[in-house]
Formats: structure tokens, sequence, C-alpha cells
């Protein structure tokens, strides 16, 4: 996925191989104990106990994901499923180009509102239309794979 031009990779930059190694470790340890809720002890420098703290299957599942990225070097723009994303931004998730995509808003395939002159997408519209298409195009390739397997 292209990143937008707004985006900030993991902080401005790309993971490091210490970042790596250390998203790699803590994706180990948290994927050990991640069966229900996972307690996880976090030492606080400023407090003489550790904090405890318990991440939910889902909150675990998101972890996992996050540092699977960070370990493998990708980098990783986190978008709030609320926000509103500007065309670019927008064709940038889908990737496809700016053009394209502002020709799908115009037949009426995402929804936007105009804020100005400007064009605004919601996030959720923009993964919505993408896990949509994404089945679509598993379906079509199903179908080839199927259709193949007559012709052997």
């Amino acid at each position: 996925m292209t990143l937008p031009a707004s985006a900030k990779p993991f902080g401005d930059r790309m993971p490091t191989p210490d970042d790596r190694r250390v998203a790699n470790q803590l994706r180990s340890l948290v994927a050990q104990h991640a069966v229900g809720d996972a307690t996880l002890k976090v030492i606080d420098p400023g407090v003489a106990k550790p904090v405890e703290i318990t991440l939910t299957p889902g909150m675990s599942d998101l972890l996992l994901e996050l540092l699977r990225h960070i370990g493998s070097g990708h980098a990783v723009t986190l978008v709030p499923i609320h926000e509103e994303l500007t065309t670019q931004q927008a064709a940038d998730l889908l990737n496809v180009s700016r053009p394209y995509l502002i020709g799908l808003l115009e037949k009426g395939e995402l929804s936007f509102t105009l804020t100005g002159r400007h064009r605004r997408i919601k996030a959720r519209e923009v993964f919505a239309y993408k896990a949509a298409r994404d089945a679509k195009r598993a379906k079509a390739l199903d179908q080839l794979i199927a259709d193949d397997a007559d012709f052997l």
C-alpha cells in the first residue's frame, strides 16, 4: 500500500533493525499469553510496583498485527475509522489513482461529503469498499480456478 503524503510512518521513519527485533520479541511474548484476556505487567520507572494491563482478545489481535508489520520492516499508519480522508489519502489506501477514485465517487460507489470544494470520505467507507472489492476479486479468482480445473 502506498502511504498518503500526510502519513508519518512509524514516527516519521521506517523501523530500524532494533525496532524490528523488539517488535518480534514483544509479538512472541504477547502471542504466548494472548489466549482469552492477557495480562501484561509493565514497569513504569516512576512507580515502584509494575502496572498490570489486561488486553482483551481484540486488543491482543490488534497489537499482534501491528507488531507483525513493524517486525517485518513495514511502515505503519493508523487511521481512525471515523477519520475523514482526502481523495488522495483514500486513493492511496485503495491503491488506485486519485482520478479513478473521483470516478468512483461520482458514480456513487463511495459516499462523500463536501468541505468547501473538497471531497472528504469517511475511512469506514473506504475500508468497507475495499473489503467488498477484495471479496468480489476473491470470488472471481475462485471461479477462474474452478473453470481452469475443468480443462485439466
